[in-house]
């Protein structure tokens, strides 16, 4: 088979030969006339031909090919210089998901939006407070469209809807494919929901109204006379119980807002929030704020994480994603962006 093949594409060389004649000439240094080069060059290909066709799996007509066929690769060889291209797997391809809505993606997220995670003017129809969630801007909005990008969905196929935060871990079905609004990780909400790996690694901060005496704190052990507050269900709270453990009990609040609304009237010394929200709330929403310091790390690092229901077959595939705009340095731009973490460290003495 494999001289009947080459025999074949050598036979139809030497006809166009003919119909077009040599049109050329040896010259000096023995150099080749078309045609010769021609039929080198006809060999050459012949043997590559057949040697592929030799290579190649045989298959039956009308055989299905099951599964996937390859795994998420990061290829260094593909772009100059060597740089890392991260490619998704076949199964993690937007005709491959089950998604709430056919062909579309659904992030959930609270309201108010609030930057530096969400940005961009709030709609008119007063849908979303703060900011506005499709807009793309802020570093989780930037994150969920990369994410879905990543899975093959455009821009106008995200559809963002409105989850409480403390809604979002609950035990039961969800209506939303996956909910990104500075959760973290713990063993106990993980019971309940699906956590994807880390699209942001954390530290807690505590925010005062400047020239007042918690401002001036520096060590965890200068906090504990002061009233902490913190949003329900939240690290932030769970940090000041378990790590800064104050003289007085700390106050919890249904939501930021509300937290925030105390830290100015003065019904708490200090608010602690994860140092992004810190930045934005002494810039935004206090006239004489201060961020006092962010906290050390006890034990694991914290880190935030995409939210899903308990086994959704999405899951593995937002990791996959979210190990892509690592590897390209997508995070790493969005972090640059939009967040800002230059604050002193609060000592653990």
């Amino acid at each position: 088979m494999r001289n009947a093949f080459r025999a074949g594409l050598l036979l139809m060389l030497s006809v166009l030969l003919a119909a077009c004649g040599t049109g050329g000439s040896t010259g000096t240094g023995g150099a080749s006339t078309p045609s010769t080069v021609a039929t080198a060059s006809l060999e050459g290909a012949t043997e590559s031909a057949v040697a592929t066709q030799s290579a190649a799996p045989t298959e039956s007509p009308g055989a299905e090919s099951h599964g996937p066929t390859e795994a998420a690769s990061v290829d260094s060889s593909a772009s100059p210089g060597g740089s890392a291209i991260a490619s998704m797997s076949p199964e993690c391809q937007k005709e491959n998901l089950e998604t709430a809505t056919a062909g579309r993606l659904t992030v959930g997220t609270d309201n108010p939006a609030f930057p530096p995670w969400f940005g961009g003017d709030p709609p008119e129809d007063g849908s979303w407070e703060v900011s506005d969630p499709h807009s793309g801007e802020g570093y989780e909005s930037a994150v969920a469209y990369a994410i879905a990008e990543q899975l093959g969905f455009s821009e106008d196929e995200v559809e963002w809807t409105y989850v409480p935060f403390d809604n979002s871990y609950a035990p039961g079905e969800k209506d939303f494919d996956f909910d990104i609004n500075q959760i973290s990780y713990t063993p106990e909400r993980a019971e309940s929901v699906d956590f994807s790996d880390s699209y942001y690694d954390v530290n807690q901060a505590v925010v005062a109204v400047a020239d007042t005496d918690i401002a001036a704190a520096s060590t965890i052990s200068d906090l504990k006379p002061f009233k902490l507050g913190a949003p329900i269900g939240t690290t932030s709270y769970r940090y000041i119980v378990d790590n800064v453990q104050p003289d007085q009990e700390p106050m919890v609040y249904n939501t930021l807002s509300d937290g925030i609304t105390a830290l100015n009237g003065g019904q708490i010394d200090g608010l602690v929030v994860d140092l992004p929200t810190a930045f934005f709330v002494t810039a935004a929403e206090m006239e004489n704020g201060t961020i006092v310091g962010q906290f050390p790390t006890v034990g694991e690092q914290e880190y935030f994480g995409v939210v899903l229901e308990k086994d959704s077959p999405l899951t593995e595939c937002i990791n996959e994603a979210i190990a892509v705009l690592r590897a390209d340095g997508s995070l790493d731009e969005f972090h640059e962006e939009w967040l800002d973490e230059g604050a002193p460290v609060i000592g653990e003495g």
